[in-house]
């Protein structure tokens, strides 16, 4: 790619739907200019991209994407290999409805706690039904290496930012979740999540 990428991806640092078009990009190998925003004064430049004024906000050329399973489906068909998506359609469609699910089932409980507009009872509320819903699910993870699948894919890069905030959410895993937890272990650790890390999500594990 080189002198010839022309690629920009506009993220906030902290946010975890920027986060999972970061882990994208982690995984491909694919060389971009990160430029972080703060939601509170957004760059003239971003604005002109995309007229919501949201990240992520990817710009390839003349191109502009936003919302990140947009920028993410983008990303996989522009940059095929290594693979995030399986290559037969009924496979495909099954990550996409996992993709569906983790945002309905998950990321909207966790946009509720970290909302700080949400009132302390239903923040209460979000956190106890996250941490139920991950433990009930946790030994489906003790059947694959990734979510669901033995290859990573896109479904696991809507997933592990959630998974990476669960001290910041405030939730703890109990022993019960040991599938779950030892994949956040196995998949925390490899060298695209950590490349996919800014300096404001490491420090969300430091305490």
């Amino acid at each position: 790619m080189g002198a010839t990428n022309r690629l920009a991806c506009y993220s906030d640092p902290a946010d975890h739907y920027s986060h999972r078009v970061r882990l994208v990009l982690a995984e491909k190998g694919i060389g971009v200019q990160i430029i972080d925003v703060d939601p509170a004064r957004l760059p003239p430049k971003l604005l002109e991209a995309n007229p919501y004024g949201g990240v992520p906000t990817l710009v390839d050329r003349d191109l502009a994407l936003y919302e990140s399973t947009v920028v993410m489906e983008y990303l996989e068909e522009r940059y095929p290999h290594p693979p995030l998506m399986p290559v037969y359609p009924v496979a495909r469609g099954n990550s996409r409805l996992l993709i569906h699910r983790i945002q309905r089932d998950w990321c909207a409980l966790a946009d509720i706690v970290l909302d700080p507009r949400s009132s302390d009872a239903a923040r209460a509320d979000a956190r106890k039904a996250l941490r139920e819903s991950l433990t009930g699910v946790s030994p489906v993870f003790a059947e694959f290496s990734c979510f669901m699948s033995e290859e990573q894919s896109l479904v696991d890069c809507c997933l592990l930012p959630i998974l990476w905030r669960l001290p910041v959410l405030g939730i703890e895993l109990p022993r019960q979740a040991k599938p779950l937890l030892e994949y956040m272990e196995r998949q925390f650790a490899r060298e695209p999540f950590q490349a996919s890390l800014s300096s404001a999500e490491r420090e969300m594990r430091k305490f």
